[in-house]
């Protein structure tokens, strides 16, 4: 697991470059400055996590524990969840997003509980 969690981890962290990038240069000039403050926030918290998922391999490589890897792939949704439906709702104006944004903020909070909840028990 520990091998899964750093390739998709260096993976995100690649996109999460990648998305900032876009939005700095190629979003800048197509939509409002309320949009782009959204769609840095999915950046922002895409990057976090994408460190998370780095630090939750190393974590598996000392504890490892069925919940590090519940841990780490709460991390991979909440990226999906929280980051995937900020781009959408930035880029695609599609509202209805907004509601689901929420869910990958608890996988987020609960992937930190299961990381803090393992190393406790180890």
């Amino acid at each position: 697991m520990e091998r899964v969690f750093f390739i998709i981890g260096a993976l995100s962290a690649f996109i999460g470059v990648a998305a900032g990038a876009f939005g700095a240069h190629g979003l800048k000039s197509r939509i409002s400055p309320e949009m782009l403050s959204v769609f840095e926030v999915g950046v922002r918290y895409q990057m976090y996590h994408a460190f998370a998922l780095i630090v939750t391999a190393w974590v598996h490589t000392k504890w490892p524990s069925l919940l590090v890897t519940t841990g780490g792939w709460l991390f991979f949704a909440g990226t999906i969840l929280f980051s995937g439906s900020l781009y959408l709702l930035s880029v695609g104006g599609m509202r209805w997003l907004g509601a689901i944004t929420p869910l990958g903020g608890l996988a987020f909070l609960a992937g930190w509980i299961c990381i803090a909840w393992a190393v406790w028990r180890a």
